[in-house]
């Protein structure tokens, strides 16, 4: 009798720990620290602001309905940061034609004939006049040709298949999110057996407190049997589920800071051939650097350390990092 009611006990202090005191929180299937124990973790990369650190929580998309993945998050920007370079392409393509129409009008214009009877020195002055006009038209045509093939053609085949490679990435970390989902169902339904075990184990305890029966005794050993039996299965569906959460953690950290480096190179890149661009606008036009000068600048400054802590400030979606479920 005195083992039994210490079992109940037991049972009873395991079943408000499970609930009450256990310092965690699953939201959407992910085991977090609750806030009080937050102060514990350190960010894997402190000294940056590094993907890897900011986007473990789900958020609300912007009409509210469904969630997004702190992954996803990351994965629209990478394709948002495509998009833009191919806008960048576009443009390049349109200065191109400006400069190739520009240098086709001054081409006709040096080949009118207007003013060619001028005589003397000033006859001479207009015709070299005229003839600069071809001069520059040949600088026009060159510095277009130059900037398709050393700007514009970058642009477009940097990273052909990067949409192909960001559908691959994001298929391989939703179907490690599905099985953490899925293991997490498993956990969830052997806790509910196991607590259905332990309450029939405490109802046959009861009976026995109120009337000894052998077959009562005989039943309470069947029941203890089944409560030790869900407690072993929801040990291992936990050591299922703590194998998945830490193999997709995994996978979230190395994916995410190799998207950090396709980011960072995608910057240095463009960053790069707007370098180029202006240096061949320099060659181009000598009179006309002051119009270069703000955007040299700014090049200079280009700072994908920063850009990205920028970006994270307002787009990330939770820096608690996931740990292990405990039974």
């Amino acid at each position: 009798t005195i083992w039994i009611s210490l079992t109940f006990q037991f049972n009873t202090c395991y079943h408000y720990y499970l609930n009450v005191m256990s310092p965690l929180l699953q939201i959407n299937c992910i085991t977090f620290p609750l806030p009080l124990h937050m102060a514990e973790q350190q960010l894997l990369k402190p000294d940056e602001w590094s993907y890897c650190d900011f986007f473990w929580a789900d958020r609300k998309d912007p009409q509210g309905n469904t969630s997004i993945t702190g992954f996803e998050v990351l994965l629209q920007k990478q394709l948002k940061g495509k998009q833009m370079q191919k806008e960048m392409a576009e443009f390049m393509r349109e200065r191109i034609k400006i400069e190739e129409e520009y240098a086709k009008n001054l081409l006709k214009l040096s080949q009118i004939p207007l003013a060619s009877q001028e005589e003397g020195t000033l006859g001479e002055a207009w015709a070299q006049l005229k003839k600069s006009l071809a001069d520059e038209a040949e600088v026009h045509i060159k510095f277009s040709s130059k900037l398709q093939s050393e700007v514009e053609k970058p642009f477009l085949t940097f990273r052909e298949n990067f949409k192909k490679d960001m559908k691959k990435i994001d298929h391989h970390i939703a179907d490690l999110r599905k099985q953490l989902a899925s293991r997490y169902a498993a956990v969830e339904k052997a806790r509910k057996a196991l607590a259905d075990r332990q309450k029939d184990l405490e109802v046959k305890t009861q009976q026995l407190e109120i009337k000894l029966s052998t077959k009562i005794e005989e039943d309470i050993k069947k029941a203890r049997r089944k409560s030790t039996q869900a407690g072993d299965d929801l040990m291992r569906c936990v050591d299922l589920y703590n194998q998945s959460q830490s193999k997709w953690f995994e996978e979230m950290v190395t994916t995410s800071l190799e998207l950090e480096r396709l980011e960072v190179e995608r910057v240095e890149m463009i960053r790069k051939h707007l370098c180029q661009y202006t240096t061949l606008r320099h060659e181009t036009d000598m009179f006309n650097q002051s119009t270069m000068e703000p955007v040299d600048k700014l090049l200079q400054i280009v700072d994908p350390a920063k850009d990205r802590e920028l970006w994270v400030k307002e787009h990330k979606t939770g820096e608690v990092r996931p740990v292990d479920m405990e039974i």
